[in-house]
């Protein structure tokens, strides 16, 4: 029987998701082949350059091994304000790819080459043989084994690191594993994971193969690989271009927790339907930051915002709880800063929620934050990056409740904050009112009985060269105005979180039942 059900489960999984698991897959596959190809164009180039020029040997190593160290997050983070090859989606992803790459490809082929037997090298010249004869008909030939050693370490190195471009828009399995970790699904993590593993493993196993024959007794000629090689290059570069070839394409963005996917997906599926534009969705964008620096540059047409976090957060200015004023305040604000278009609220208010276990808050008769300030010293606290940053974050909140903790909060990413809140190992967490996991996970929201943080309207916000030049979104847009109640937006995050539905049904349902 439980055989049956797994079955059962696995195959309405796949019928859900298999469509996205093969567009996730051209996705990764494009990103890592590009990337390898421009890091085996610049990496054995330069491997070659350093066994002649030995001086440069040490300074371009270690420049090399410099990039590998440093965390892909970061070097993701960093290409978002970087001219040309930054900013989001798969040029900076492949940029950074490239990068990481470069290390085992440049080292393989310096030691390939330079642990010949001199004596090789002597006989050759004897011959009569060009420097070039020699680097083409000796020294690479009988180096290739180890330069290809390099080149499986570099592309199972850039398989895994690529799951990490989902964070700047660049798609690949990892928006499965993001999407699993915000909706703490472990289908959706073993959906990006498992592809992700067999594809290393596979793309170890072909190289490793390819290795045996081109050192083995039987060698492939070289001229075939190259040949082969071409070919692969071609068609990824054919596959590129041709997914570039549909009607006008904006995109639309979110940030990485499932409330922000559901209304990306919501924005671009009724642009989709009221308009002849094809939508690109760059989802699971990080946090504000990323988001509003996407939008303000153009490389995503609009994303969702709310009206707290961006008097706050975006603009830097005092939180306020006029509704009314926040909201006129923005507009202005935004029209006059970052020329960006403040649409019609959405309808539902989604304000910072502190949260407890239901256990705790029935056992120690919790029901406020004035009331939670005296054990507070008790709890370990649990809050994501930008909580911890804002100004209507975690210092204001400390000074105006007293809050006292012994132990400095933790920070984690804000998928895995109710895993670990149910697990015990945090206590007290900043989350949001409308977020589906609260009543499956039996927490308890604490009341704001002095009215700290500001009003949270869900506004989606467009850039205006998008708006000039496809004018009917602005319009088509503003249809969703007030539109979706807090209940309906829990219910939505619900139905994602607990009931691993996905986004598009969902948002396809809701859509169903309004007249939009």
């Amino acid at each position: 029987m439980l055989g049956n059900i797994e079955e059962k489960d696995l195959s309405l999984f796949l019928s859900r998701y298999a469509p996205e698991i093969f567009l996730r897959t051209g996705e990764h596959l494009i990103l890592v082949s590009i990337a390898m190809v421009i890091a085996i164009s610049i990496g054995i180039p330069l491997g070659i350059i350093i066994t002649r020029q030995s001086k440069l040997a040490q300074p371009i190593l270690v420049i090399a091994n410099a990039i590998q160290t440093i965390p892909s997050l970061a070097i993701f983070g960093f290409l978002i304000s970087v001219p040309f090859i930054g900013g989001i989606g798969k040029i900076p992803a492949i940029v950074a790819l490239t990068l990481y790459g470069l290390l085992p490809i440049i080292r393989n082929t310096y030691i390939g080459i330079n642990s010949l037997d001199p004596a090789i090298r002597e006989a050759a010249r004897a011959m009569g043989m060009t420097d070039w004869q020699l680097l083409s008909q000796v020294e690479i030939p009988l180096a290739i084994g180890v330069i290809l050693a390099g080149v499986r370490v570099a592309t199972v190195i850039c398989v895994g690191i690529a799951t990490i471009a989902a964070a700047i828009g660049g798609g690949g399995f990892g928006v499965f594993i993001f999407r699993g970790i915000s909706t703490v699904n472990n289908e959706l993590i073993l959906a990006g994971a498992i592809p992700a593993a067999l594809m290393a493993l596979g793309a170890d196993l072909a190289l490793g193969w390819l290795e045996k024959h081109l050192t083995g007794p039987k060698k492939i000629n070289p001229q075939v690989v190259l040949f082969v090689g071409l070919v692969t290059f071609l068609i990824v570069a054919i596959i590129t271009f041709s997914s570039q070839q549909t009607p006008p394409t904006i995109a639309i963005g979110s940030k990485n927790f499932t409330e922000q996917i559901i209304l990306g997906e919501l924005l671009a599926q009724q642009i989709e339907s009221k308009t002849n534009l094809k939508v690109e969705r760059r989802f699971n964008l990080g946090g504000t930051f990323i988001c509003h620096e996407a939008v303000k540059t153009g490389q995503i047409a609009g994303y969702v915002e709310y009206t707290g976090t961006a008097l706050t957060a975006v603009l830097k200015q005092k939180p306020l709880n006029d509704p009314q004023v926040v909201l006129l305040k923005v507009k202005q604000e935004y029209d006059r800063r970052f020329n960006l278009e403040v649409m019609q609220p959405l309808g539902f208010n989604n304000t910072f929620a502190m949260i407890i276990r239901g256990e705790d808050a029935e056992r120690l008769k919790i029901k406020t934050l004035s009331q939670a300030s005296q054990y507070t010293p008790q709890w370990q606290a649990g809050f994501g990056y930008e909580f911890l940053e804002r100004k209507d974050g975690y210092p204001g909140l400390v000074k105006t409740y007293g809050l006292k903790f012994i132990k400095p909060p933790q920070q984690m990413e804000l998928g895995l904050i109710y895993q670990a809140l149910k697990e015990k190992k945090v206590d007290f967490i900043a989350g949001n009112s409308t977020d589906g996991l609260i009543p499956v996970l039996k927490l308890v929201i604490l009341e704001d009985n002095k009215k700290y943080f500001p009003p949270y309207e869900a506004i989606p916000i467009f850039n205006q060269a998008s708006l000039n030049k496809y004018p009917e979104l602005k319009q088509v847009v503003n249809q969703l105005a007030g539109m979706i109640s807090n209940e309906e937006m829990q219910k939505m995050n619900y139905q994602v979180d607990n009931q691993s539905r996905p986004v598009q049904e969902v948002v396809q349902m809701f859509r169903k039942s309004k007249p939009i």
